[in-house]
């Protein structure tokens, strides 16, 4: 197996899966969060493309995204928007952290089993970010399954927890 093109493909239908979620949401915020996090996975394929090719660039974790999302969410609990979300898109989001979950070990296995220490490092910061989007995700699930509790919680630890 290649683990450039499979590492690739995960990027891509996660682009893609994200996309077609932002797609069947009516509710702006959770649209605007869902194509962020398909930005976030273009990133990563081309940052894997980039090992694939020995570019030795350093790549930073996906914080400007990562804010942004932040900011998002935190508008919607600011404007205590309405969230109308049907049971179905809910089980999506779910299924979302899942593959974000088993992409996360992906990386850090793939981290474990390398002996050049750059890509190692490449391959951790991916893991990490891949955790950062399970934290959104979990967010995500937790405003759309209980928006009334989630928008009362006043603290956003939630999201910094990376």
């Amino acid at each position: 197996m290649d683990i450039y093109k499979y590492a690739m493909q995960m990027e891509l239908d996660g682009r893609h899966f994200y996309l077609d979620l932002a797609k069947k949401t009516n509710n702006t915020g959770i649209k605007s969060i869902l194509d962020l996090m398909a930005e976030s996975e273009a990133k990563h394929y081309n940052i894997i493309l980039d090992m694939q090719r020995g570019d030795k660039t350093q790549y930073s974790t996906d914080t400007e995204v990562l804010s942004k999302i932040k900011n998002v969410f935190e508008a919607m609990k600011e404007e205590k928007e309405e969230i109308d979300v049907d049971v179905s898109q809910i089980e999506f989001y779910k299924k979302a952290l899942e593959v974000e979950t088993k992409s996360e070990k992906f990386y850090l296995d793939r981290a474990e089993e390398e002996k050049d220490p750059h890509i190692k490092e490449i391959f951790l910061v991916l893991a990490k970010e891949e955790k950062s989007h399970c934290v959104l995700l979990e967010n995500l699930v937790d405003l759309v399954s209980q928006p009334d509790t989630w928008v009362e919680n006043p603290e956003w630890y939630h999201i910094d927890e990376n």
